[in-house]
């Protein structure tokens, strides 16, 4: 067998540790653990904070590692998380509390606060990053005077932290850091006047706090000898991959044509968006809110956040609680018989952002547009798709008219890749066929960044994706819809955001 790799790929629903050897042209994956992963509400001198269990997480990294061990020799690991997050060391290394979720309440009225001492067309210019208020310089900005900032000696993002824990190195790959709001987008360096404006809102030297950049496909440091041992990982090395989930995703969209290509990697989150070479920092770009993240291989992700499988995801909590619990298949195949675009909401109103009864916050946006409000779940996951499919519209429209790019195919990988009915409506939405696959589209991306990287994998970005290919099965969805129907739908959502 040739070498094998192992991803820890960790999302805000669940993480698994997930190895893979190359076998004639085509990866070869197993997925050896599974652990869960969520908020964790805390009450703090008077309000309640949103955390994460970060110790519980690392517990099923070991657990997973110390499978992957067992079944025989790992050359590398490679971790991938979500964005924006981070942890606070102290002068000791030590974890100074459980990181903050980015759904926590905290950062309201950062933005605005940022902005005011650092125009946000300036902002955008240098980070191109798309404003959302969980952005690692509002966390930043909105924990200014706490006692836990003061004592901080070092900052590290969740999968650096993971990193930091297997192999004693600190760094900070630049895909998770360029969601920051820190990071000069065309230098792929920190930016010191974002910084210094950031520092002072803060009251501390933030620059103080940040470790040195690094590439994803850089070798870091062997694991350390008794994490090895604990693990039975001898001789394994820590690769710095996309260690942001999304761009280990989108190094594994099989595109023949990144420049005739859009995709979408959806989770719990969607992101729309293309692969450029340079970023797109102009005014327009700024106004239309799409972002420019960093990719592998110095690749830029241009892309908008779209809400993504959150809200089926919360609704089926919800249903669940109330002892009316749902299976996905049956929803689904329900929902595909329900009428289409009867009640539409936009899946980005904050009023979706926070966990909670998402179904009754739906039928309340319904209700309060003159919609027929969705009733059944079948009804409920209907109107939470065809929305979705709307949203995706909206954005790949926007980036290719920013992006100055024709798109003749969209590729969907992620959780939203099985999910035929969502599949099916985007191509409906975009008009454009769609090509579903693979699903585990991000744990793909590391170990196959993890074998570029090791010299197992010559050819970087466009063998990796040759080898996507060959060892996916895709599946193709053409666009057969009404697409007047799906204007309307935008009229519709457009005019109920005007009047509210």
């Amino acid at each position: 067998m040739s070498q094998r790799f192992a991803a820890v790929d960790v999302g805000a629903s669940s993480g698994r540790v997930i190895t893979g050897h190359l076998e004639a042209g085509r990866l070869l994956t197993e997925e050896v653990a599974r652990f869960t992963n969520g908020p964790v509400p805390v009450s703090q001198a008077g309000r309640q904070r949103l955390h994460w269990d970060v110790l519980g997480l690392w517990d099923g990294i070991r657990t997973g590692l110390r499978a992957a061990g067992a079944s025989g020799p790992v050359a590398s690991v490679g971790v991938d998380t979500w964005a924006v997050d981070y942890g606070l060391l102290d002068a000791d290394g030590a974890l100074l509390g459980n990181p903050v979720h980015y759904r926590d309440a905290r950062t309201d009225g950062a933005p605005e606060r940022l902005f005011a001492a650092l125009p946000a067309a300036e902002h955008y210019a240098t980070t191109g990053l798309q404003v959302q208020p969980f952005n690692t310089v509002f966390q930043l900005v909105s924990a200014g005077g706490t006692a836990q900032l003061a004592a901080a000696q070092e900052l590290l993002l969740i999968p650096d932290l993971f990193g930091h824990w297997l192999t004693g190195a600190s760094v900070a790959e630049v895909t998770n850091a360029s969601t920051t709001g820190l990071l000069d987008a065309r230098t792929r360096r920190w930016s010191d006047p974002v910084l210094a404006v950031a520092s002072q809102l803060a009251g501390r030297d933030l620059a103080a706090l940040l470790p040195r950049l690094v590439e994803p496909g850089t070798v870091i440091a062997p694991l350390l000898g008794d994490v090895a041992r604990e693990l039975a990982l001898p001789g394994a090395e820590l690769v710095s991959v996309g260690t942001h989930d999304t761009a280990s995703a989108v190094a594994a969209v099989p595109m023949a044509d990144p420049s005739r290509s859009a995709y979408i990697s959806s989770g719990t989150w969607s992101l729309v968006g293309l692969e450029l070479d340079e970023p797109v920092l102009t005014e327009g770009s700024r106004r239309a809110n799409v972002t420019n993240e960093l990719g592998v291989a110095g690749t830029v992700r241009y892309l908008r956040n779209v809400s993504g499988l959150w809200l089926l995801q919360e609704s089926l909590r919800t249903w669940a609680q109330q002892g009316a619990p749902q299976d996905l298949g049956a929803l689904l195949a329900a929902a595909a018989q329900v009428p289409g675009l009867r009640t539409v909401v936009d899946v980005d109103d904050p009023v979706f952002a926070t966990p909670g009864d998402v179904p009754q916050r739906i039928a309340e946006t319904a209700q309060a547009s003159g919609q027929p409000v969705p009733q059944s779940p079948p009804e409920i996951a209907r109107c939470i798709l065809d929305s979705l499919a709307l949203g995706y519209r909206r954005a790949i429209r926007a980036v290719a008219e920013h992006g100055r790019r024709r798109v003749d195919v969209v590729h969907i990988v992620g959780g939203g890749a099985r999910n035929p009915l969502l599949c099916r409506l985007t191509a409906e939405a975009t008009g454009l066929p769609v090509i579903a696959g693979p699903g585990e589209a991000t744990a793909i991306g590391n170990l196959l960044t993890q074998a570029w990287a090791t010299g197992a994998l010559p050819g970087g970005l466009p063998r990796i994706r040759e080898v996507v290919r060959a060892s996916t099965e895709l599946t193709r969805w053409e666009p057969a819809g009404n697409d007047q129907a799906w204007d309307q739908a935008e009229t519709r959502l457009r005019n109920n955001a005007a009047t509210n």
